[in-house]
């Protein structure tokens, strides 16, 4: 069994402003890559047909898949299945006509098949139903936010260890969602879905640290390390689940899963960053600078 061992950082070597330069710096270009993204494209992050609407074809063709996109007359996006040969996914915007039929038509069988074979599966979503459910994830990701502070300043009743946890929860967040763009994941259900996890991650390993410093014997430095040996082994080890998940299901196709995977171990690494750079430094300021002293 290869034992895990939680290395003792020497906090004392680092000032406040150091430990916090590199998370909020990491937050504010994330920060930067949503507003241009949202500026260039109207939504913060890429959205997936669940929240535009659209059309989504499973298909299976002969055809070349730079070719595909040209054989319909709406714009296309195609993306191979790796789990079967010469297999597709198809998605195109909303009101984009009988795409089904075109496909038919205008795509080359595999050998053995007839064109009424090349379609394999259709979704459709309307734009009303997409732009709806998009609204409720919104709504979801906002509730389950502000109920997570609301509760974490129930908690502690003091200001700068709760803002510490909805800062690093709020980061854990955006880094992500700003990493999606960058990477190609769009924001689906599923990826919801993986963005409020996160949120419980977060609020876990930052709640572990400040019950350690602030309501628990010792000094400021010995408290930091009980709470890393519990916080940092429980993030590792969901974060190498998450990553032989998203590599499982990236070899077997399963592009809801991979991105799923994806998310939660790009969030875990920054809650990671967050939680033992910006959160101590903001408890170790308020420790032995701020009001606590």
């Amino acid at each position: 069994m290869v034992a895990f061992e939680v290395p003792e950082v020497d906090y004392t070597e680092y000032t406040n402003r150091q430990l916090a330069a590199v998370p909020l710096a990491l937050l504010a270009v994330a920060l930067l890559i949503l507003a241009g993204w949202f500026v260039t494209t109207g939504a913060p992050v890429q959205l997936g047909t669940e929240f535009t609407g659209g059309t989504e074809l499973r298909i299976q063709t002969a055809t070349p898949p730079s070719e595909i996109p040209n054989q319909f007359d709406a714009d296309a996006s195609v993306t191979p299945v790796q789990t079967a040969d010469d297999t597709y996914l198809v998605t195109f915007p909303p009101d984009s006509g009988d795409v089904e039929q075109q496909a038919r038509n205008n795509l080359e069988p595999v050998s053995g098949q007839s064109a009424a074979d090349i379609v394999r599966s259709d979704q459709e979503t309307s734009a009303s139903f997409g732009s709806s459910t998009q609204r409720l994830a919104l709504y979801g990701l906002g509730v389950a936010f502000v109920g997570m502070s609301v509760l974490v300043f129930l908690m502690f009743r003091t200001f700068v260890p709760s803002i510490a946890v909805v800062l690093s929860a709020f980061s854990d967040i955006v880094i992500p969602l700003a990493l999606m763009n960058l990477l190609g994941i769009e924001l689906s259900l599923g990826t919801v879905a993986a963005l409020l996890m996160l949120i419980g991650y977060s609020v876990d390993s930052d709640i572990l640290l400040n019950n350690h410093i602030i309501r628990r014997s010792g000094d400021f430095y010995e408290s930091t390390y009980r709470a890393m040996q519990t916080g940092v082994t429980m993030t590792v080890t969901s974060l190498s689940a998450m990553a032989v998940m998203a590599l499982v299901a990236s070899v077997f196709g399963i592009d809801l899963m991979a991105s799923i995977g994806i998310v939660l171990v790009l969030g875990l690494a920054t809650d990671l960053m967050n939680t033992y750079m910006l959160n101590v430094s903001l408890l170790r300021w308020w420790k032995f600078e701020g009001v606590a002293r």
